[in-house]
Order: structure tokens, then sequence, then C-alpha cells
């Protein structure tokens, strides 16, 4: 199964015109990745250091080729990937960012421990998300091999880390229009 970025239908996909023109003449509102001068973090979880750091240079590169300085981000590091929300938490109530990443990796492994560990994180974020209104990319691998979350994180437009990354600007800038 191809992930979206690597299906051909999804890069080769054009809206008809009926419904474009349809679109056009609506008030659309969406995002944009452009240079903005707010504070980015990324709440990254240590265990499969091999793979999480892959995913930190995809969001990484991805901020530098928006015009977000390295100024302008701080990293946090926990444990693992059930760590992340309640630090994503503590971030939040900062009220320091407008926009945070949390990435790192779940691997299915024998027991059903992979299940709770996924869930609770996924959950965990998503609440900090919208208790917090901070918008939050998420990046936490969930697969089932390490193969698999290698090819997530390989460097290029596939990487998780920059989806995530790309997706809390888009929500970031979406936000501040809403205001």
């Amino acid at each position: 199964m191809k992930t979206e970025a690597e299906d051909p239908r999804s890069k080769s996909y054009q809206r008809s015109p009926e419904l474009q023109e349809k679109i056009d003449r609506l008030n659309c509102v969406s995002g944009d990745f452009e240079a903005q001068s707010y504070r980015v973090a990324i709440i990254i979880g240590r265990w499969h250091a091999f793979i999480a750091d892959n995913l930190l240079a995809g969001a990484l590169e991805t901020l530098d080729a928006v015009g977000i300085t390295e100024q302008q981000i701080d990293i946090f590091y926990v444990p693992g990937a059930y760590e992340i929300p309640l630090a994503a938490k503590r971030v939040a109530q900062l009220a320091q960012y407008k926009a945070a990443v949390t990435l790192g990796a779940v691997i299915k492994g024998d027991t059903p421990h992979f299940d709770f560990v996924a869930g609770e994180c996924a959950r965990g974020i998503a609440d900090v998300s919208l208790e917090y209104d901070l918008p939050i990319g998420f990046g936490v691998l969930t697969v089932n091999t390490v193969d698999q979350a290698l090819a997530r994180a390989e460097q290029g437009e596939a990487n998780k880390g920059r989806e995530a990354t790309l997706a809390a600007l888009e929500m970031a800038d979406l936000l501040s229009k809403l205001t």
C-alpha cells in the first residue's frame, strides 16, 4: 500500500473544472507555509533514535526551507512516544509557541504494548491540541516493522517529519486567519 505522497493518483490529481468553478465562487480559507515570526516546538521521543533523528532532520530541513530560523525552534526530548503528550501539554501551557511537531516511532512487537502506547500517544497529542488551540503536527510513526519506519523516515518528500511540520505550519497560519 502506498502513502498519499507515493501514490501516483495523488500527484496527478486534477480537480474537475466544474468543481473548481464552484470553489472559486466561495470564500475559501486555508493556511500557508510562508516564513512566520513565531516559535515552533519540536517534541521528540528518544526511543528508536535512529528513526526519530531522521524524522527530526526532515522537520528541521522543512522549517529552514520555509524561513523559520534556528532561534525560533526549541527541541524537547522525552524518553519515548508515551511521554510526548505530557511534554506537549507543558509546551502548550507556556503559550510561547504557535505550532508544535511531535516525532517518534512506535513499532509493533509481540505483545499488546504497541496498541496502548500508540493509542495513548495519539489521543494525548490530539487532546492537547484541542484544549490549547495549538496546532500539533503528528509525526509519531506507528508501524509494524523497523523497515516500515525507516521507509517513512527517509529524506525527501515522503519523510513523515516533514509532513508533520508542514501540517503544523499550515494549521498555525489557518488559525491565525480565523481570529
